[in-house]
């Protein structure tokens, strides 16, 4: 009796999104730019690799503002912050350069437009979220949570003609869509925003996870436990059809005995997660003779975001110094 066929369903696509590949480069071109130390408020993605990496080349990793000494350079994470970070940082006259993801951006302009047309709004996220809390400070007064379809019971409008639903970027877009679901059967005329919150590689990344996991025994996710959207990829999976579903950080966290018995696995990763790490959980998977790899492709990725305004302006102005000090070391300059 031959021996079942082993094989590795690749999902793509995977990995760093526009947004996260922005914020991590945000980190990287000022340690270039303004030397070390710089400080990062929170995680600047949620990925513990990224942020080890970060901090071997001179990030400092702080919680709050009032940890950076008076003066330095702070940069915000890709998840955003209110409004009062940004005052904060003003009082402690912070070099503050903000690399909140332009698709989180967007969010908190639809909660402030919506608030100041005086809505309820109502936030479909995780409560204590990093995103969730940058968005909530945007209105405080118009925003609450709704966390998941079982949560919305719980929700009260001043105006029921008056209400709107906004949702954090990394959610599960079956989830968000049953909560939205159950708001409509109680509030009839919730209005929706202008465009879709979660953000395209959350989407992408679900929807090719969705059409893997039916063939798969086992699907690895490839993302840290503070990541939203990877710990959504591994419920996204098994909803679907998966027999069994993992995160892992590293290569090395996968256990034996979740290949046992297996044929095909399944294999993606998060949007804040660099895609070496996934080549060395398939060359673990392969020394198990898992070495047949097959990349099931369902959309090309094209979007990219410029760095944030405020570096950019700086790595300019260091550029045109870095000229005119050459220009004056040049022979017809002497």
């Amino acid at each position: 009796m031959t021996e079942a066929r082993k094989r590795v369903l690749l999902a793509k696509p995977r990995g760093y999104c526009a947004g996260v590949d922005r914020a991590v480069q945000t980190v990287e071109e000022a340690l270039k730019l303004y030397g070390a130390p710089v400080y990062v408020r929170k995680q600047i993605v949620h990925n513990k690799h990224v942020v080890s990496t970060l901090e071997a080349r001179g990030a400092i990793f702080v919680e709050e503002n009032y940890e950076v000494p008076e003066g330095a350079t702070v940069v915000f994470s890709a998840h955003g912050v209110a409004p009062e970070v940004h005052e904060q940082a003003r009082e402690r006259r912070l070099k503050a350069i903000d690399a909140t993801c332009p698709l989180v951006t967007k969010v908190h302009h639809e909660a402030k437009r919506f608030a100041a047309e005086d809505y309820d709004i109502l936030l479909i996220g995780h409560e204590g979220h990093e995103e969730v809390i940058g968005t909530s400070g945007e209105a405080p007064a118009h925003i609450q949570l709704v966390d998941g379809p079982d949560d919305v019971d719980n929700v009260v409008v001043r105006d029921p003609a008056k209400v709107v639903w906004l949702s954090q970027t990394t959610l599960s877009v079956d989830e968000t869509m049953e909560t939205v679901a159950r708001l409509k059967t109680r509030l009839p005329l919730l209005q929706s925003p202008p465009s879709d919150d979660i953000c395209y590689a959350t989407s992408n990344r679900q929807h090719v996870i969705k059409e893997i996991a039916p063939e798969c025994d086992v699907v690895i996710v490839v993302g840290s436990t503070n990541s939203s959207n990877s710990v959504r990829l591994v419920e996204v999976a098994l909803g679907a059809g998966a027999r069994a579903g993992h995160l892992v950080d590293y290569a090395a966290e996968i256990q034996d005995e979740w290949l046992a018995g297996a044929t095909t696995i399944g294999v993606s990763s998060g949007a804040s997660v660099p895609d070496e790490l996934v080549m060395e959980v398939l060359a673990h998977l392969a020394e198990r003779g898992f070495g047949e790899v097959t990349e099931y492709t369902t959309a090309e990725e094209r979007l990219t975001f410029s760095l944030p305004q405020e570096l950019r302006k700086d790595m300019k102005a260091a550029e045109l110094a870095g000229s005119a000090s050459l220009r004056g070391r040049s022979p017809d300059n002497r």
